[in-house]
């Protein structure tokens, strides 16, 4: 997961920021030799040995800098018992990225250094930032560049080996995309449920200690660390690139733990870890619908907002002036091709460019207004704060329902497919390596 760094940074980046890593934070050791937790106290200056794998190190250093990077990346609030509740999964999530790039290098696998720049460009596009202020706000966290760059060169390494090995053996037929939709069109008019997920995966003997580190998890998203963002950092789950998100499913598609809980939450929601032969699961609901036919709660509005302004103070003479305005406004028929130049005839008043939005975004009360309008209609004006506002209606698209396209489900089967190969392979690696933690 390329990390979302700037969850606390600026509004709105821990769900902006987005490209799947593959490097996952809670998977095992084999062999453990005098393994004691890491101090979040760790000193810049220690060059310590926080773990040996394959004869290659990892320094309490590299360990550091991977902490504040997560920190940074996850929205989980940055105090001394957060950080040394994490550190121990953060750690194999470094033992892992090593065994990657050990395996990237023996099949020849090498990410160039314009690749990295490109991934950098896109982490700063994303977030509407420039690159040297990405660098700049890792800086100010005390976190290095080469910290991030060790984390996008091992995601990119592993899914070029991931696709160059498995890629090929990934098989979906029109038989396999058939029963999905045949499935789907079974169950249209069953509950569907708009799911976001967190898998954690662990070998044996270690679902004590995972269960321990998911419940640290949902502690803190349940504190206000966003799900997403913490989705991107430690899930491994194909879906870790989209935040987790899975979208609208019936209950059938999850595993039947999972389908369970589901059932009983309420929108809005987050679940406690959930057991199932694939690993653990953390689920956080986002709505539920009655089935996949028409939702008007789903119904796409083209709006056009037009104020005459008023100060809140405004003489009662103003106010009388722009109740006539509006009125010949309304009686001169504007239409959505002019509404901005016929509102312009009036001091100060503005019509803004048209903005789709979905109906269950809307005020209900403005919802409700919509409802029997046509295209080009205007609702009745309403004082507020600004002045006099009315809002235009441009655009209406009914939602249909519907069942998704051939082809997303064929993505959707492959991508499945790919993260389980994925998943097996590092846990072979894993198997084979001899892994000392300090």
């Amino acid at each position: 997961m390329i990390p979302n760094l700037f969850a606390s940074a600026k509004t709105g980046f821990a769900r902006r920021f987005s490209r799947h890593l593959a490097s996952l934070l809670f998977l095992g050791v084999l062999v453990v030799a005098g393994s004691t937790q890491l101090h979040a106290e760790l000193n810049d200056e220690q060059q310590g040995i926080a773990a040996i794998v394959n004869d290659e190190i990892i320094s309490t250093y590299d360990l550091l800098q991977r902490v504040k990077l997560v920190m940074v990346s996850s929205g989980i609030p940055n105090t001394p018992e957060n950080i040394a509740r994490v550190q121990p999964q953060i750690l194999r999530s470094l033992i892992d990225e090593r065994l990657k790039m050990q395996e990237a290098k023996r099949t020849n696998i090498t990410v160039s250094d314009d690749e990295i720049d490109k991934a950098i460009a896109q982490i700063a596009s994303r977030s509407n930032m420039t690159e040297p202020e990405v660098i700049e706000f890792l800086n100010k966290g005390g976190v290095e560049k080469s910290a991030l760059v060790n984390q996008i060169r091992a995601d990119l390494a592993w899914n070029k080996l991931v696709q160059q090995q498995f890629g090929g053996l990934v098989s979906v037929g029109d038989s396999d995309i058939d029963e999905v939709l045949r499935r789907m069109q079974e169950e249209s008019n069953q509950p569907r449920y708009k799911v976001s997920e967190i898998l954690l995966t662990y070998d044996l003997g270690q679902e004590n200690e995972i269960m321990a580190g998911a419940t640290r998890l949902v502690e803190q998203m349940r504190q206000g660390a966003p799900f997403e963002a913490v989705a991107r950092q430690f899930s491994q789950s194909a879906s870790a690139a989209n935040g987790g998100d899975i979208g609208w499913v019936h209950a059938s598609e999850l595993p039947d733990a999972v389908a369970d809980v589901v059932k009983n939450m309420y929108p809005g929601t987050i679940s406690d870890p959930i057991k199932t032969r694939n690993g653990l699961y953390i689920i956080s609901l986002g709505g539920k619908q009655s089935g996949t036919g028409a939702d008007a709660m789903n119904d796409q509005y083209q709006l056009v907002q037009i104020v005459f302004p008023l100060s809140p103070d405004a003489p009662l003479s103003a106010v009388e002036l722009r109740i006539k305005q509006t009125k010949e406004f309304m009686a001169a028929g504007a239409t959505c091709e002019n509404v901005s130049e016929a509102a312009g005839k009036y001091v100060g008043a503005v019509a803004t460019p048209p903005k789709s939005v979905i109906a269950s975004q809307l005020d209900p009360k403005l919802r409700q207004a919509l409802s029997p309008m046509k295209v080009g209609d205007i609702t009745e004006p309403l004082r507020s704060e600004r002045g006099i506002e009315m809002v235009m209606l441009c655009g209406h698209i009914a939602d249909e329902g519907g069942l998704p396209s051939r082809d997303a489900i064929d993505n959707n089967l492959y991508s499945q497919q790919i993260s389980m190969m994925s998943r097996r392979h590092l846990r072979d690696l894993r198997r084979d390596a001899v892994i000392v933690v300090r």
